[in-house]
């Protein structure tokens, strides 16, 4: 075992070698870092992997501006960062707290916003770990979410990396004591106002208490394996759009039909109605996306009520409305 080995405890070994696999042939890469364990570990972990791998890392701190101290919090973070020789920016960004889709969302989209303003032209490394992953899991279950919002958060997603997603929490606090940093610890990660923090700090236990440890692992398994089925679905999608039809012979080569077919202009109904119902129903989806709409699930229930419906009937969406004209759907913009 190497001296540079040696010098790592189990838990802050694993995050680096979780980093060394994600970081391998990464010229440059960007930790988005709250000064939380998680994100500090993460950070940790990518500079003692850059240096294995010869990859430029640094950091950028969202200031939230959220909470008082965030300041205080921001700055700490930063210095603990310098002492293992981590560069790293503070970006201060605002937050309605009145945004339509809920603070933690608004948070996210600005946080999201700055990482990729101040990011070299690498990849975006965020922290969420196994456990969030399970979390993410457990409220697409509550919600009665579909494949794609159960298969959880993707190991890359765009620019948007997340290298630990195989790394329990527990590991990236212990891994902070191994490095000797102290980490922040939101207190809204235990504010029983937010949805996410009960699902933590109390369904989470609970599944373990009653299942199990392996349970959280298996969530994220499940969510792993569904993801991999979205993909092959989605890819099913984009194939048909390029009019590979339904036959089984060219089912057989739907992974080699590139991605990034165009959309048709309109649906034609009996094209659609020849589908299974689950399939249709990612068609009409990926439609409605291709013309920035952002459906629901009821949406596209809604639209798909129409394959069988009379002609001239219409569906009212967000932007626009779906109608069935002359043996097909069309799509007609908000003026």
């Amino acid at each position: 075992m190497s001296m540079a080995r040696k010098a790592l405890g189990p838990a802050s070994l694993q995050v680096a070698q979780a980093l060394r696999d994600a970081l391998t042939g990464v010229p440059e890469a960007t930790v988005g870092c709250s000064g939380g364990p998680d994100s500090l570990a993460l950070a940790l972990g990518a500079a003692w992997a850059g240096q294995r791998t010869g990859t430029s890392v640094r950091a950028v701190i969202v200031d939230h501006q959220l909470q008082d101290g965030s300041h205080e919090v921001s700055q700490q973070a930063r210095a603990q960062l310098a002492g293992h020789d981590v560069p790293a920016v503070i970006v201060k960004v605002h937050v309605d707290p009145g945004d339509p889709n809920g603070p933690e969302a608004a948070a996210r989209a600005a946080r999201r916003a700055a990482l990729l303003q101040h990011a070299g032209g690498g990849p975006v490394l965020l922290g969420h770990t196994l456990d969030d992953q399970a979390e993410t899991v457990l409220l697409g279950l509550a919600r009665g979410s579909g494949a794609r919002s159960l298969s959880g958060m993707r190991p890359r997603s765009g620019r948007f990396w997340h290298p630990l997603l195989g790394v329990r929490r527990a590991t990236t606090v212990q891994a902070c004591r191994e490095w000797q940093v102290a980490p922040w610890h939101d207190p809204q990660n235990a504010d029983p106002s937010f949805l996410r923090s009960r699902v933590r700090t109390e369904l989470m236990g609970q599944l373990t208490h009653v299942l199990g440890e392996g349970a959280i692992v298996n969530l994220a398994r499940s969510a792993e394996l569904l993801a991999s089925d979205d993909e092959a679905l989605n890819n099913v999608v984009t194939w048909w759009f390029a009019g590979g039809g339904t036959s089984h012979e060219q089912q057989s080569h739907v992974e080699q039909f590139p991605p990034g077919a165009s959309i048709e202009a309109n649906l034609p109904v009996s094209k659609l109605h020849a589908l299974p119902d689950g399939l249709a129903g990612r068609v009409v989806k990926a439609w409605l996306e291709h013309r920035d709409v952002h459906p629901l699930r009821v949406h596209v229930q809604a639209v798909l009520g129409l394959v069988d419906g009379p002609g001239g009937a219409r569906v009212d969406l967000p932007g626009g409305a779906v109608r069935k004209e002359h043996g097909e759907l069309v799509w007609r913009a908000s003026s």
